[in-house]
């Protein structure tokens, strides 16, 4: 397995050309920015390959104009206030509010007044390995048919998920340079984005999803996680795997083995983080490793799923 970089950046300056300059080279080449009044500028990002989480604080009133983001960017503002329009009327954001800052290379203009917001930057792929549109529409990109959450709960996880993309995966160096807990933390984002936002993403299985949904589509999906569950693989890599749709492999899992094709795959990778605590020598590795190896990003989680499988915490396993 190869590790995947996560870099973090810090940037903090009172010179508008450099904060333009900073900004249009991060976010958006044709990104405008014009300040009422002087200000400062500070950026905290980390950067994860597939999603970057981002916190910035300013001191001044913003004027942002942006035509081509780059991926799927949802807005949390912490302690500032954003007006935001693209294509109508501006929508107004207060401390604690979750929104799409545009449609994916949609222009919109934001205001942006003093204090902090956050900003998670999420790669387009990234949707594609978790829902597809139905397939009756026109082939294309999952589109946003809204850019506001539907509903104050859904929010609310949107902002439990980053917190703990951030928390546990990004704020930990066990976890955060491992590719398996990179691409299931990125999977997590586009799923909760999905969940949130209303899109085009169409997840009920069609009839000849349900034709599919066979025996020989469960093996062929099982055959593809034992030899690829080292690899950091999505539903859409066992469906393609499988020659079937991921609504019809999701469909094969839950109809044969009453789960979904992310939790099996979880189980092997269970069942090899034990036979990797077997054979470890406690001198060298720690629970917290070989959990990460495996794509288990929250050690309080993983012992807990370790402890009902096998009878003890895998920490009594490792030094056995």
């Amino acid at each position: 397995m190869t590790s995947t970089p996560v870099r973090a950046h810090q940037f903090d300056s009172h010179d508008p050309v450099a904060i333009h300059q900073f900004l249009s080279a991060t976010y958006d080449p044709k990104l405008r920015v014009q300040s009422r009044n002087a200000y400062q500028l500070s950026h905290n990002r980390v950067d994860a390959g597939p999603f970057a989480i981002a916190t910035m604080h300013q001191n001044g009133h913003l004027d942002i104009d942006a035509s081509t983001l780059r991926g799927l960017v949802v807005g949390r503002t912490r302690t500032a206030r954003v007006d935001r329009a693209c294509h109508g009327p501006a929508d107004h954001f207060g401390p604690g509010d979750v929104f799409l800052v545009t449609r994916p290379e949609e222009p919109c203009r934001v205001q942006w007044h003093p204090g902090e917001v956050e900003l998670c930057v999420l790669d387009l792929s990234v949707l594609a390995q978790v829902a597809t549109t139905a397939p009756t529409r026109r082939p294309g990109p999952i589109r946003f048919t809204d850019l506001g959450p539907a509903s104050a709960a859904l929010a609310r996880q949107w902002r439990n998920t980053t917190s703990f993309v951030s928390g546990v995966v990004l704020n930990n160096p066990a976890a955060g340079t491992q590719p398996l807990v990179i691409g299931n933390a990125a999977r997590m984002l586009a799923a909760a984005a999905l969940t949130v936002f209303p899109n085009t993403a169409f997840t009920e299985p069609t009839i000849g999803d349900r034709h599919d949904a066979s025996t020989t589509t469960l093996r062929r999906a099982i055959t593809f996680l034992e030899e690829h569950a080292h690899q950091d693989i999505s539903a859409a890599d066992i469906a393609a795997a499988a020659r079937v749709s991921l609504r019809a492999v999701q469909l094969a899992f839950r109809r044969h083995l009453g789960t979904t094709p992310t939790a099996y795959l979880r189980r092997i990778r269970l069942d090899r983080a034990h036979h990797d605590l077997v054979r470890a020598d406690p001198h060298r590795e720690t629970v917290s490793a070989i959990a990460s190896r495996w794509g288990f990003a929250s050690h309080s989680r993983f012992t807990a799923r370790y402890h009902a499988s096998y009878g003890v915490p895998p920490r009594e396993t490792l030094h056995a």
